[in-house]
């Protein structure tokens, strides 16, 4: 399930990446996957930004805030059967909820 396009703060270092595959483990929705001995971002719309990659990652080759952001007003409306409600306003000069 994606949520809303271009609003995750997920950065991945590639140069630190050591192939573990940690990241593919625990991230609940598929945003890595393991290609030529490195992490891949599959699509960096389905991360939630729930911060399980960057805490498991040894290694500091993932960032992410985590617990942030209009992906986490999305999922904490879908939890609770409520509207998401992000801190974005219809004249909200950074737009993040567009």
């Amino acid at each position: 399930m994606k949520y809303l396009k271009n609003v995750s703060t997920l950065k991945y270092l590639a140069e630190k990446c050591v192939g573990c595959g940690k990241c593919t483990e625990v991230c609940p929705q598929g945003v890595f996957e393991l290609q030529d001995k490195k992490a891949m971002i599959t699509d960096r719309d389905l991360c939630i930004e729930c911060g399980a990659c960057k805490n498991n990652c040894e290694y500091g080759a993932i960032q992410v805030d985590d617990g942030v952001g209009c992906a986490a007003a999305v999922v904490y409306g879908m939890l609770t059967g409520k509207e998401p409600q992000c801190g974005c306003s219809d004249d909200d000069s950074k737009g993040c909820c567009e």
